[in-house]
């Protein structure tokens, strides 16, 4: 006669070492990231990790820990996590191809959405990360995307919500006492950066800086291609030495770093604004054998970008490289895209065999976005790689080596408009573009980003000489770079993602299979921001208040409209002046003072903070 117990000991003895192994995997992850899960009511079902080489395996053995990266195993998991659930909100409720088609304003409309549902997903994931760190602890963001109308060079109208420049995660404390400092390094010009530094050593608070794109590739993931789209997080053990709210754009060539340091002991230097025919000869140089048109060239291509990098694309067609295209076909066996994205073709800088034996090699040039360009150039020292950049204005009037000289200038200078015209234009320009010009050089030193040197790195953007960082991506369609795939849905309510986590210990693909404990339009409410779903039409009266929507509601305001707010100590002031309609249409403002209007009328302890400003 067998008794329960008996046939419990049986089931135990055939589980095997593997399954255990495994079950532990996920029950570790699980329960170091349930803040996060529980959030967005989600349930962990499956956890994989591939080391994309033996190497990486190898020096996490060493190091006999589980992370890669400097911040412990369950904030580097948090944020992995982070990405993950990131990616699948703006996959599954970011109105994914519902712009294809549409008239360009429209579709401005469809990628501010799935900015927004990104950002919030990403928000709050780090907020709920945030409780989990050591108490002296906070996370920083010092450059993020969505300032400037996406894919500034059209007549695109309205910033994107985003993550910017000072917002805080931390425990509450210590958010309290960098959120004042942060508004002291924006709006007191006798507080500089090196203070801000020093007031945070001098409360033993470490800062870990971050640059962050929630959403890259926004254009595509709107239109419904099939791939590009993904959410990039990079973090720093500093805080970035950026004093203000910022974005540009950066020249960036991405190369080897046996190239350069070939080219140095030949005493030839390769930066950004050296002739391509001289990187052609310092890469033939240090890879014999290899045929000019087998160097392939990432850059990007449309008649927007014509007049600011057309020069490189005719250096390098002259020097015999390959000019990359949709035509072609990557060692992953997927097509690349050039209309957008310069970051992730930065992990395929590197050579590789065909079948026929002959060598070939990817580099990337062109221009970025700055906490793109950012995000690439902290890759430098875990891929091997060196990135050049140079700081360009926000305008595609000039060709992007005139255009990094006019960066240079001294706004200042009573004859700065005739160098302007003379020097580089070498006609007459309007007094707007004048005024654009001299705004984008006061912008950029405003917020601390080096204007002398005539190219940079990131180093030049860290205060320490010795920086990590760590970066996170999370896959919302396929990678094209990577091979790695988007969110896939593998039964009726669970779908997989895959997140890239890479630091100088380690480079690993993780592919988590999340289950929505909820219906599908349930889980739309609670990975949707309040405002936009008060926006799509949920009755904001009628709905059950909690005091956690204060913070939520504070916290999406300076997701979805940042230029518009004002800080007064502890008082933030929405100024309607300061939208523009592309940014919130004229509708959507009438709505979003009503339903302020309401909230501060019907809380107004809950909403002390707010102020209006109509």
């Amino acid at each position: 006669m067998t008794t329960p117990t008996d046939h419990t000991t049986q089931a135990v003895k055939n589980i095997s070492p593997t399954d255990v192994q495994k079950q532990n995997l996920i029950s570790q992850w699980a329960f170091d990231t349930r803040p996060i899960l529980g959030r967005f009511h989600l349930w962990l079902e499956d956890v994989r990790i591939h080391w994309f080489s033996d190497e990486s395996q190898r020096k996490i053995k060493r190091r006999h820990m589980d992370a890669v990266s400097f911040t412990d195993g369950r904030t580097e998991k948090m944020l992995a996590v982070t990405a993950a659930v990131t990616a699948l909100g703006t996959r599954l409720f970011g109105r994914y191809g519902e712009g294809k088609g549409l008239p360009k304003e429209e579709l401005n409309m469809v990628k501010k959405d799935a900015d927004a549902i990104s950002a919030y997903a990403m928000s709050e994931s780090l907020w709920y990360l945030s409780r989990t760190l050591p108490e002296n602890h906070a996370i920083m963001v010092c450059l993020g995307e969505g300032l400037m109308p996406k894919a500034g060079e059209t007549a695109e109208m309205g910033a994107n919500p985003l993550l910017g420049f000072g917002r805080i995660y931390a425990r509450p404390q210590v958010a309290n006492f960098l959120e004042d400092r942060v508004l002291r390094l924006i709006n007191d010009p006798e507080y500089p950066w090196e203070k801000f530094s020093r007031d945070i050593q001098k409360r033993d608070i470490t800062v870990w800086g971050a640059a962050i794109d929630t959403l890259e590739n926004t254009s595509r993931f709107a239109k419904g291609e099939t791939t590009g789209p993904m959410s990039v997080f990079h973090l720093f053990d500093q805080a970035l030495i950026i004093s203000d709210q910022y974005e540009g754009y950066m020249g960036c060539l991405v190369l080897p770093e046996q190239v350069v340091e070939r080219a140095a002991f030949k005493s030839i230097l390769v930066n950004y604004f050296t002739p391509r025919h001289m990187v052609m000869d310092a890469i033939q140089d240090t890879f014999p054998g290899i045929r000019a048109e087998h160097v392939h060239v990432w850059t990007l291509t449309g008649d927007a970008r014509r007049k600011r990098i057309s020069k490189l694309w005719d250096q390098w067609r002259d020097a015999g490289a390959h000019l990359v295209d949709e035509s072609w076909t990557l060692p992953t066996g997927i097509a690349p895209f050039t209309d957008s994205g310069t970051y992730a073709p930065t992990f395929a800088v590197k050579t590789w065999t065909d079948d026929k034996g002959d060598l070939h090699l990817l580099v990337v040039d062109g221009y970025a976005a700055s906490a793109e360009a950012m995000q690439a150039a902290s890759l430098s020292g875990i891929l091997g790689l060196n990135v050049s950049l140079a700081v360009l204005s926000s305008k595609f009037k000039l060709p992007y080596d005139k255009d990094a000289a006019a960066m240079k200038l001294d706004p200042r200078d009573n004859n700065f408009a005739t160098k302007l015209e003379q020097d580089l234009f070498e006609t007459d320009v309007s007094e707007e573009m004048i005024e654009n010009y001299r705004n984008s050089i006061l912008e950029a030193g405003n917020a601390g980003i080096p204007l002398k040197p005539r190219t940079i790195n990131a180093g030049d953007l860290i205060a320490a000489k010795k920086w990590q960082t760590l970066a996170v991506s999370g896959y919302m369609l396929p990678d094209p770079y990577s091979g790695a795939k988007g969110v896939t849905q593998i039964s009726e309510d669970t779908w997989e993602v895959t997140v890239r986590v890479t630091s100088e210990f380690g480079d690993k693909a993780i592919t988590f299979a999340l289950r929505l404990i909820e219906s599908l339009q349930h889980s739309k409410l609670v990975f949707s921001p309040l405002l936009n779903r008060f926006f799509k039409g949920e009755d904001f009266r009628t709905r059950a208040v909690k005091i956690s929507d204060s913070g939520r509601i504070r916290n999406e305001l300076q997701t979805l409209c940042t230029e518009a707010l004002e800080h007064f100590g502890d008082k933030m002031v929405v100024r309607f002046d300061k939208i523009s309609p592309g940014t919130i249409s004229d509708a959507e403002q009438e709505m979003l003072k009503e339903i302020l209007a309401w909230y501060k009328e019907n809380y107004p302890i809950w909403f002390d903070w707010l102020e209006l400003s109509i």
